[in-house]
């Protein structure tokens, strides 16, 4: 088993450059910086470093090694942050992200659940439209769009909180603003307005429906995010079809209406961490989440 300290004390030395730098850098002897890395070339039967002037220069396998030492690192300082929290009586960290139709929509009552009812919890947000490939930069819980096919596995449970239909959204005047409902076809000749450029999931599963209607739509214009793309609704330029929970915060002079035969529809996931699944932090972010999700 790799030692931990020698892996940080041989970081040190490919991020100094050197030795004598290194051991500047950590406060320890020259003597001692040496011993460690050469123990732990002996450890692993590699050769990590090569000198090269009055400098020393990682190997491929160094290079290897350290790259995922920093992965190592940061795992081991989440967990010495965890233990530091539970010694001075914090109930610990919790990390959570989520996508930006939830934002403005969930967050702030879920993050108004943690730290009322946990004021010492420390909690990082991030936004993220993906789910990283890495099991080790994903968050505690995630927020996610996601198929059935991806469910799952990996040291993550997948909790189900939306199934998040499709609207129209339209011009309060438009000839269909008045409808309950309509026909996705109906909208064939209607001047479209993108909302997601990043032709993410969620814009690919419209397009799967309009082509099952037997159409496929023409943008006029093409916008980065949901509130763009409502402001141009807003000024008349078009329409756009987006999931009900990118409606939360209609401009005034737009109105949405059902869309039908077929409708899109995304399904909304709270990827959570086993590791995690039992820190109070996340099991009451997950409840906040569910009530967020059953008020929609």
């Amino acid at each position: 088993m790799l030692d931990v300290h020698r892996l940080r004390v041989f970081r040190s030395v490919v991020a100094s450059g050197s030795v004598q730098a290194a051991a500047t850098n950590l406060g320890y002897t020259p003597s001692a910086v040496s011993q460690h890395v050469t123990a732990l070339q002996r450890e692993t039967g590699l050769t990590l470093l090569t000198r090269v002037g009055r400098g020393l220069q990682p190997t491929a396998a160094g290079n290897a090694l350290a790259a995922e030492a920093d992965r190592v690192l940061a795992r081991v300082g989440a967990a010495e942050a965890l233990v530091a929290d539970l010694r001075s009586g914090r109930t610990g960290s919790l990390s959570l992200a989520y996508f930006a139709s939830v934002g403005a929509a969930w967050m702030p009552h879920v993050v108004s659940r943690i730290t009322s009812e946990l004021p010492g919890v420390r909690l990082g947000l991030s936004l993220r439209e993906y789910i990283p490939d890495t099991p080790e930069q994903r968050p505690d819980i995630q927020v996610a769009v996601l198929r059935s096919e991806a469910l799952g596995g990996g040291g993550f449970t997948a909790h189900h909180l939306l199934d998040d239909p499709y609207v129209a959204v339209l011009p309060a005047g438009h000839r269909l603003a008045g409808k309950e409902e309509v026909d996705l076809v109906e909208l064939a000749e209607e001047r479209w307005v993108d909302n997601d450029v990043a032709r993410g999931w969620c814009r690919r599963n419209l397009l799967e429906a309009c082509k099952a209607a037997g159409f496929s739509p023409t943008f006029h214009v093409e916008a980065h995010d949901y509130p763009t793309a409502l402001a141009f609704v807003e000024a008349g330029i078009g329409l756009t079809v987006l999931p009900t929970l990118g409606t939360a915060q209609l401009p005034d002079g737009v109105t949405w209406v059902r869309v039908a035969r077929p409708t899109p529809m995304r399904s909304i996931y709270a990827v959570v961490q086993n590791a995690a699944a039992q820190i109070p932090a996340a099991r009451v972010a997950l409840t906040a989440l569910r009530e967020a999700a059953d008020q929609i």
